[in-house]
């Protein structure tokens, strides 16, 4: 990878960005395509916006959603403590022990997620699943007075975790479900302003997408695209616990290229051009089989307005919505390289009607 695009995503992943709170990601997204795009803005809904080849036809979203898990604070008790509920989807036993950074308005406060030592439990309650009720935060308190001058209500969180390299180009971070996402559209918007594309190219770092599609949603019926490509993270199954997954799943391999989804979520036309697009640029990729819809953006963008001609790219990822995720360069890399390419060989003639 590129030091440039590896410096710009180590900048993305080590800003606080749960979902409806986007802000710090945003600004760093926006900053990037500034250096490249040829229009660059935001909307009232937090999704943000690069141009490539205003004018020309047809119009073509690419959808990665910015926004990342994360915890809000929602109430502090007279001794200090905090208590928390979750922004999207947490397995509540990762969190036991964690650091934490929330997000207050005067900067971030570091804290450590608190439980009962198992040394004082009682048989039963080692053998109960932690829920998030049981836990709470502490930033190091006198009272609740001292607390909320340094941290307040609905104030988001996550766990303290940034970016590192591990060896074989792999990386490890919290969020890269999907920020990981959002940097590949720039990316392929980047390599797309230098191909000349006959398409209007829209890149969108999407918000919302864990409590439920929402920024896509907005963004999608705010462009109106006729063509559609979301990316995220799919599940990686090459790691202990999950050879029972494979006949659900598939065989995903980290680093052995992104996946591109195939199913009903999928325009027909726009798979066999994307399948096009790697074999003969000879981009590694792995096909994945979705028989419905995907639960990511490209879910909601397929049924905005009349209908969207949609695809979906999916880099593998191992240990999902937990606070140290492992991707591989090379799948983010491969990711925006065969849309790019497959966008390339799209123009005005281009019919992705597949019931004929």
């Amino acid at each position: 990878m590129k030091k440039n695009s590896l410096a710009f995503l180590k900048r993305l992943m080590e800003t606080i960005s749960p979902s409806g709170f986007e802000q710090e990601a945003a600004k760093v997204w926006m900053a990037e395509a500034k250096t490249f795009a040829d229009k660059v803005w935001s909307d009232q809904h937090g999704n943000c916006y690069a141009l490539i080849n205003g004018g020309g036809g047809p119009r073509v979203m690419l959808a990665g959603h910015i926004d990342e898990i994360g915890l809000m604070i929602t109430h502090i008790d007279e001794k200090g403590f905090l208590y928390f509920t979750n922004i999207g989807g947490w397995d509540a036993q990762v969190l036991v022990g964690q650091r934490v950074w929330v997000n207050a308005k005067r900067g971030r406060v570091l804290g450590v997620i608190g439980k009962k030592p198992i040394h004082l439990m009682q048989a039963k309650e080692r053998e109960n699943a932690v829920k998030i009720d049981d836990l709470w935060i502490d930033i190091g308190s006198k009272d609740k007075k001292d607390a909320e001058k340094r941290v307040g209500v609905g104030d988001p969180t996550v766990l303290a975790y940034g970016m590192e390299e591990l060896p074989n180009d792999l990386l490890v971070s919290r969020g890269f479900d999907d920020k990981a996402g959002a940097f590949v559209v720039l990316e392929a918007a980047r390599l797309l302003s230098q191909m000349n594309p006959k398409a209007e190219v829209y890149a969108v770092a999407t918000v919302q997408e864990e409590i439920g599609l929402r920024g896509a949603t907005t963004s999608s019926f705010h462009i109106d695209p006729q063509v559609g490509i979301a990316v995220d993270v799919e599940f990686a199954t090459d790691f202990p616990s999950m050879d029972s997954e494979k006949k659900k799943l598939g065989e995903i391999l980290i680093g052995k290229g992104p996946g591109v989804m195939r199913g009903a979520n999928i325009n027909h036309v726009l798979f066999d051009l994307m399948v096009e697009a790697g074999d003969k640029e000879k981009i590694p990729y792995q096909v994945t089989g979705y028989p419905g819809g995907t639960g990511t953006d490209a879910n909601a963008m397929q049924l905005a307005r009349a209908g969207v001609a949609t695809g979906l790219i999916g880099v593998p990822n191992r240990y999902m919505h937990s606070p140290c995720e492992i991707v591989h360069m090379d799948d983010l890399e491969n990711s925006a390289k065969i849309i790019a390419h497959a966008v390339r060989r799209i123009d005005k003639k281009s019919d992705f009607t597949w019931a004929k």
